[in-house]
């Protein structure tokens, strides 16, 4: 007999540790959003390297969606860059 098991969101099926899986999603969230602006910028990926002061490998990186090598505060580093603001909700 085949059990399923429901779950908030990706992150949590692929993550057993919750503050691992709660980082990650919130490493996504920015990324998306730092994507969705570069892609606005209208420039290549070696202009987008020097502007955000980047690699053009980390701008790929960026773009294929690999979350596990930017670390949170380099995305929002990378975010201010692009004059994103970013707010913070905590909730208990």
């Amino acid at each position: 007999m085949k059990t399923s098991q429901e779950f908030d969101s990706v992150w949590d099926a692929l993550e057993d540790d919750p503050i691992k899986a709660e980082n990650m999603k919130l490493r996504s969230k920015l990324m998306t959003a730092i994507t969705e602006r570069m892609s606005k910028k209208g420039l290549n990926q070696t202009e987008l390297a020097e502007f955000l002061q980047i690699t053009q490998p980390r701008v790929s990186a960026l773009t294929q969606g690999k979350v596990e090598v930017f670390r949170l505060d380099t995305l929002i580093n990378l975010a201010h860059r692009l004059g994103l603001q970013i707010s913070l909700n905590i909730a208990a």
